[in-house]
């Protein structure tokens, strides 16, 4: 009898330690989203009003030029961090010699990455037929080394949940590269005004993060370390390297086949799209990594996922449609009319840019299941399909190439989702059955905001009204009939 009492006692208290975990953990998710969402719109917001400012003053050529080397800095970046941030948050019982070990092993390849980079320049020049870009690449690939010092740093912050010390690293940044970027803008410097704001910007937020972080590395290399996590963290660097590849060859082609101004076109376009589609699911992946992983249970782990999704959705498919239906007004009133080309291919990239958050998501789990080998399986395959389209998409010209994309991300939908279903019984038709409300509610608000401008002329009262338009029908209709998104996101300001 007396053991029957011991036991009882004994699950009751493990129930009791369980179900504070669980809420601390939903304490830190809410924190959070919360600096998460601080950091990305503060941050971004600055670099967006930025950009308009700058894109006055500076032609689409600047920005194809500084587009034609991102590659460089994309492809340095994925593989210095080799997937070792991933691996770090996934292992729970991580120690000072992984911590330093993955330190050492970033900075080493980022100064053998930016030595290759600097020999292959000229020949990069020679393949666009830009001499000034020579220089450019050289200036700007800068970056991979500056970044390769913080990356630790980072990922400590991200594992702790700790977005406030980001939010403030990122913040100052912003504002002090904004500021110098501007004012060589006014002075004539062209594109290196946007070089030399990117390479200002990556230096003050890894010195802060330096500055904040009590994390230090120490003297010590460990191959048992750097094998156990290179295990995992290799295939999502392989899937990163592949998935970089794939996005910078649409500069690639454009640079090549069109122009610097077609590619500048399509950059300003992208960035458009971009601001609200990657912005908010960077937020949730930031967040939702971390706390997935800790989750253990798949029924426990199929409800927040379910859950994460429609929030996600909730919030980036109308902006993205309503991003859509007002590309023209709002590309115009912002940047000017020397920018118009730049809202046909806004229009369209948006309606691909609003399923970014549900492929996003799926690919988490297969990085929480620990199934590297899975996410690179799909990478490959969906690059190749990704790849046979623009085939057939490029001669057609760059605005066929953008519908081309769209085709794409619906069919990369059905592939990323297959192996949700088989890993938590959540495939494609299950998740569409989720967001199917969200996304009928996002089409009537979007043919509404077509229809608007069609029936007025000036730029400045199609924006704005259509802006109010767009907000009413859709917090109207997400009240009338219930979405229970909403009410989650009311609960979640009210807590925080």
């Amino acid at each position: 009898m007396s053991e029957l009492k011991d036991n009882t006692v004994k699950t009751s208290e493990t129930r009791q330690r369980t179900g504070q975990e669980t809420s601390e953990l939903k304490n830190k998710a809410v924190k959070g989203v919360i600096w998460s969402a601080l950091e990305r719109f503060s941050v971004q917001g600055i670099q967006f009003l930025v950009m308009l400012v700058m894109a006055r003053m500076l032609s689409p050529k600047d920005y194809g030029l500084v587009g034609m080397a991102a590659i460089f800095i994309a492809v340095s970046n994925s593989l210095t961090d080799s997937g070792f941030s991933q691996a770090l948050i996934r292992k729970q019982d991580r120690t000072e010699t992984d911590k330093s070990t993955v330190f050492y092993f970033n900075i080493v390849v980022s100064f053998i990455l930016y030595l290759l980079i600097y020999i292959i320049a000229p020949y990069v020049s020679d393949f666009y037929e830009m001499p000034q870009l020579t220089a450019v690449v050289r200036v700007l690939c800068v970056l991979c080394v500056i970044n390769s010092f913080g990356i630790v740093q980072r990922t400590e912050f991200m594992s702790a949940l700790d977005f406030k010390s980001q939010t403030k690293a990122s913040f100052v940044s912003a504002v002090l590269s904004g500021i110098v970027g501007v004012a060589l803008a006014m002075l004539g410097f062209g594109v290196w005004a946007l070089v030399v704001q990117q390479i200002l910007g990556a230096f003050v937020n890894n010195l802060i993060l330096w500055l904040l972080s009590k994390w230090r590395p120490i003297l010590v290399f460990s191959k048992e370390s750097f094998r156990g996590l290179f295990s995992f963290g290799s295939k999502l660097m392989a899937s990163g390297l592949i998935d970089t590849l794939y996005r910078e060859i649409y500069p690639i082609v454009i640079g090549k086949l069109f122009s610097a101004d077609s590619l500048g076109h399509f950059n300003r376009a992208k960035h458009f799209a971009d601001f609200p589609s990657q912005n908010l699911t960077g937020i949730m992946q930031r967040v939702t990594y971390p706390v997935l992983c800790k989750i253990q249970d798949d029924d426990s782990l199929r409800n927040a996922y379910r859950k994460f999704l429609k929030m996600s959705a909730f919030v980036v498919f109308p902006l993205m449609m309503g991003l859509s239906a007002l590309s023209h007004p709002l590309v115009n009133v912002l940047i000017g009319e020397k920018w118009s080309y730049c809202a046909d291919l806004l229009q369209v990239i948006c309606l691909s840019m609003m399923w970014y958050p549900i492929h996003a998501i799926n690919l988490n789990l297969l990085q929480v299941k620990g199934r590297s080998d899975l996410f690179l399986k799909l990478e490959i395959i969906k690059k190749i399909l990704g790849i046979t389209i623009l085939v057939v998409s490029a001669p057609w010209g760059l605005l066929a190439m953008c519908y081309g994309r769209i085709v794409s991300s619906l069919l990369s939908l059905f592939i990323n989702t297959y192996y949700t279903g088989v890993l938590l019984d959540l495939g494609f038709l299950k998740q569409m059955k989720d967001l199917l409300h969200t996304l009928l509610l996002g089409a009537f608000m979007f043919v509404a905001l077509l229809s608007l401008s069609h029936f007025l002329s000036n730029m400045y009262v199609v924006l704005l009204l259509g802006a109010f338009l767009g907000l009413g029908i859709y917090l109207g209709g997400s009240v009338m009939f219930k979405f229970q998104e909403l009410y989650d996101i009311k609960d979640l300001i009210k807590k925080k």
